[in-house]
């Protein structure tokens, strides 16, 4: 049989989660205070992501995902899920700029595996159809290294670093296996730990290794996990600094990993943010390899609803061509619209205006 490969990530994307309607906020609390059954929760969670994939189609996306619309938290669902993984209330939230997270964390508790029964593929078997030929259904995941975060490791289960991240390849092999099986051409790995080690106090970070060795560590995780992949699955990864209620965790340019990370990661495409005077320079891209990875600009903010600059849209991508070439440059928001089931400091309609946009703009800069 022959393979086809999508030529993801497309020219307008998007990094996968979208605002959660009040619906759907709604049908949480009821389900939570027992006025409605699972099902009943699980079929207004279909109902609205019907919605919003006619929506995604209808601005011209190419490719659409299912907003994340089942899960609280965009990593923790699915973290949670893995075996010898827990969620669990730690005594305080993540920091984020000016606020504090709502509390919920995962740990270690027993030796990592994928579940064959894990709820997110049998999730993307029915997104796939729903959205059928119409577009490219795209899968979003946490990266194996949010494992890697301080804190997480048993080491009671795990005693030295190596040992655990072994079983974390082999899981998500696994993972990908499944979900390459279940139809996905399209996957992206979230990582927040990986855009953390630019920044100059590792506060949240394994105290025992340098930061260089924290790069190369993350480096040999992904790789080996896309090690044998499917050629024609698309995999891309989004570094992102941080995203809750249009806060930021931190700041800082991609220098730090670029030599090793941009240079050497395997993926098909790199997602990053570069939507205000946090991000740095473009200077990190000349480390990625002409004809190598596509560079997806995350130039137009998830985090406020005001439309940016068109010409100053077109100038960052201008400046970023100095270090990479047009033709591997995309452009997408800087982050999702609503990374945990709050979302952003935005409205539905600014979002769809954003993403329309992008749209608008993929086609005046490339044709």
């Amino acid at each position: 049989m022959t393979k086809t490969i999508i030529k993801a990530p497309f020219r307008a994307d998007h990094v996968g989660s979208l605002l959660r309607p009040e619906r759907l906020h709604q049908a949480r609390k009821n389900y939570s205070d027992g006025n409605i059954s699972e099902k009943e929760l699980r079929d207004i969670q279909t109902e609205e992501i019907k919605r919003i994939v006619d929506k995604q189609i209808e601005i011209g996306l190419q490719a659409v995902t299912d907003g994340e619309f089942r899960r609280l938290w965009w990593h923790t669902d699915f973290l949670e899920e893995l075996n010898g993984i827990e969620g669990y209330i730690p005594e305080k939230g993540y920091l984020f700029k000016g606020i504090e997270t709502e509390r919920y964390n995962i740990r270690n508790n027993g030796k990592i595996s994928f579940p064959t029964d894990h709820s997110f593929v049998k999730d993307f078997i029915e997104f796939k159809q729903i959205v059928g030929e119409r577009a490219v259904a795209k899968q979003t995941i946490p990266s194996p290294n949010q494992l890697f975060h301080k804190g997480t490791r048993n080491p009671e289960v795990y005693p030295d670093i190596q040992s655990y991240a072994e079983d974390i390849i082999t899981t998500y092999r696994d993972a990908i296996q499944a979900f390459y099986e279940a139809g996905c051409r399209y996957l992206q790995l979230d990582d927040v730990y990986i855009a953390g080690l630019n920044v100059d106090e590792l506060i949240t970070f394994e105290e025992d290794l340098s930061r260089q060795e924290l790069i190369d560590l993350s480096l040999y995780v992904v790789n080996s996990v896309l090690e044998n992949k499917p050629d024609d699955l698309i995999v891309t990864t989004h570094l992102c600094r941080g995203n809750y209620r249009s806060t930021w965790a931190f700041e800082g340019s991609y220098a730090h990993i670029a030599p090793t990370l941009f240079a050497n990661e395997k993926v098909d495409g790199f997602f990053l943010e570069y939507d205000d005077d946090r991000s740095g320079s473009f200077e990190p891209l000349a480390h990625i390899p002409n004809g190598g990875p596509q560079v997806v600009i995350g130039a137009i903010t998830s985090k406020f609803g005001v439309l940016e600059d068109k010409e100053e849209i077109i100038k960052k991508i201008k400046d970023a061509s100095q270090y990479i070439p047009l033709d591997q440059i995309s452009l997408s928001p800087q982050c999702g619209f609503a990374s945990t089931h709050q979302g952003n400091k935005l409205t539905e309609e600014d979002q769809w205006n954003k993403l329309r946009y992008i749209v608008e703009l993929s086609k005046e800069i490339w044709g």
